[in-house]
């Protein structure tokens, strides 16, 4: 993975040193809330419901176990002991008092972490796929391009006062597990010619206008990639509007002046820009590709682990969910799920943090992932060392063996924390946990992708879902609204919006109806819910949501 260079170290502690001076200023009076809220939001500082709250970006979803480490003591040292995960590979610390927010920081950069762009009208924490760099389906190891495109944007003179923020995630599988269709920028890597390239997607977003993005290119060669970028990014930047903050985003610039016009657009911008690019960023590139040399992997007998899959269920349980294919022999990608029934999703414990670092330092050559999907993955672990790394996860409560399943619900904070939400999501989420938990049936019903939102922008992804949740404010009361259907991979769609919403109290109910009723209508156990939607329509969905207006048309 990425080590910082000296000018990286400079640059992130004479950031903290500035902020540290910003903050003493709002403490003392020095500077209104207004006049310091531009300045701790190029710090990732938000100022929440109950307290401020400091966005930590994970370039990529990529950690060690130092950094790790470090994660747990900012939770144990200086909030409630737990930080949350979010759907956009960051971590998050809801109750940080200001004072302390620069010594965080100052920690933050011990290990080669900072809060910068987590927040602020500015290109994001670049995200990219979770099992990048480990997975069997991958093309390359997308992670070096999404490096190259953080040292890029950060801090670039031209994109730091932007229409709106700016989201790009990058895949390097044909399997798409950075939900790239719903970025301002996706970026897929594909073969031609046995050369790789991207197809280059843009104008996808969730939030109040869903939108799944359109192909500008489907074949952009590697040395193009930055370039090209800088086209689409300066050319909505000149674009985008800056007078409705809900029309701002790039998605709605695509949309309003068309896909053929945008290309024609950027393809006149690449041209002009093209040649400033004297190579230099292809030996950074370069450069970068040294850093991410895969592990040395280890040769030893999985008949231990084969033995122990066959005499104790609970294990192979856990690995029939939580193991995906490794590139190299004897290895899998271990999911470890932080949605254990009833907890709230993304959420881990200091306790928790320190637990997976240990065990990515003993069986899993130091690495660590976020998952989009509020996950934590180590994406190298010899099949010989599952059994005892299963019982390590058991012990810390983080064996939960439902990766895809009813359970794995991705949440935002909703009401609980975020001063934008008009609903909670968090105690949703739990109570649809616990009930499957009690129907045990989760793994009868196979793969399945909840998502609930606490609000009109869909950080919880609910859109994508195949069943999305948006909770919402109804004259006072907390309303939510069913979408079905919805698709976050290489098939992406946005939901189809069931019907009228159900109050708190109904909700719960409304989706066991639901996926009951799934059960009785697909066609072979195999069969997904997503596949029997398509395969049906909406129709006997809705009829299974709303049997009362069912019965009052008969």
């Amino acid at each position: 993975m990425y080590k910082y260079n000296d000018f990286d170290e400079s640059f992130v502690r004479e950031r903290v040193a500035q902020f540290r001076g910003q903050v003493a200023r709002r403490i003392d009076g020095s500077l209104t809330e207004d006049e310091f809220k531009p300045l701790r939001l190029m710090n990732g500082l938000y100022l929440q419901l109950h307290a401020y709250m400091l966005r930590v970006a994970v370039p990529y979803g990529t950690l060690n176990s130092a950094q790790m480490d470090m994660l747990a003591h900012l939770a144990q040292t200086y909030d409630k002991g737990y930080g949350h995960f979010t759907t956009r590979q960051n971590i998050q610390y809801n109750w940080p008092e200001l004072g302390d927010v620069p010594d965080m920081l100052s920690n933050l950069a011990d290990v080669g972490m900072h809060a910068i762009q987590t927040s602020g009208n500015t290109i994001r924490n670049v995200t990219a796929d979770h099992f990048a760099g480990a997975a069997a389906d991958e093309i390359a190891d997308p992670r070096p391009v999404a490096e190259l495109l953080r040292q890029w944007s950060t801090d670039h003179p031209e994109f730091q006062f932007m229409p709106r923020k700016f989201k790009i995630a990058i895949t390097g599988s044909p399997n798409d597990r950075a939900v790239t269709k719903a970025h301002d920028i996706g970026l897929r890597m594909v073969l031609r010619d046995g050369a790789a390239g991207y197809e280059v997607i843009v104008g996808g977003g969730l939030g109040r206008t869903p939108m799944i993005g359109k192909v500008i290119t489907d074949f952009l060669p590697q040395a193009d990639l930055l370039p090209y970028v800088e086209a689409i990014v300066s050319v909505w930047n000149r674009l985008g509007r800056r007078d409705n903050k809900y029309k701002s985003r790039i998605k709605i610039t695509v949309h309003e002046h068309g896909i053929d016009e945008i290309r024609r657009l950027v393809d006149a911008r690449f041209a002009v820009i093209r040649p400033t690019f004297s190579g230099v960023d292809q030996e950074m590139l370069a450069e970068i590709e040294a850093q991410f040399a895969a592990p040395a992997f280890k040769i030893a007998d999985t008949k231990g682990y084969e033995a122990v899959r066959l005499t104790n269920p609970a294990f192979r349980s856990w690995t029939d969910t939580n193991l995906t294919q490794h590139r190299a022999d004897g290895y899998a990608i271990v999911s470890i799920s932080i949605k254990k029934h009833g907890a709230t999703p993304g959420d881990a414990t200091a306790d928790q943090m320190r637990v997976m670092a240990d065990l990515a330092r003993t069986y899993g050559h130091d690495e660590l992932r976020i998952s989009h999907e509020q996950n934590v993955i180590l994406p190298h672990v010899h099949k010989s060392d599952l059994p005892k790394l299963y019982a390590a996860l058991r012990s810390a409560d983080l064996a939960t063996a439902n990766i895809g399943l009813a359970s794995d619900i991705i949440a935002c904070p909703g009401m609980d924390y975020c001063a934008l939400a008009t609903a909670r999501s968090i105690p949703i989420a739990q109570e649809i946990a616990t009930r499957f938990d009690e129907l045990k049936i989760e793994h009868d019903i196979g793969a399945l992708k909840i998502k609930i939102s606490g609000c009109i922008n869909a950080c919880g992804h609910h859109h994508v879902g195949h069943i999305g949740i948006l909770g919402l404010d109804r004259a006072g009361v907390e309303n939510y609204q069913i979408t079905l259907g919805g698709d976050h991979t290489e098939t992406a769609a946005v939901g189809e919006r069931a019907g009228p919403g159900f109050s708190a109290a109904e909700i719960v109910p409304a989706i066991e109806r639901l996926v009951l009723g799934y059960m009785d209508l697909r066609q072979a156990s195999d069969e997904t819910f997503l596949e029997a939607y398509r395969r049906l329509g909406v129709a006997p969905f809705k009829a299974i949501l709303y049997p009362q207006e069912k019965a009052n048309a008969a």
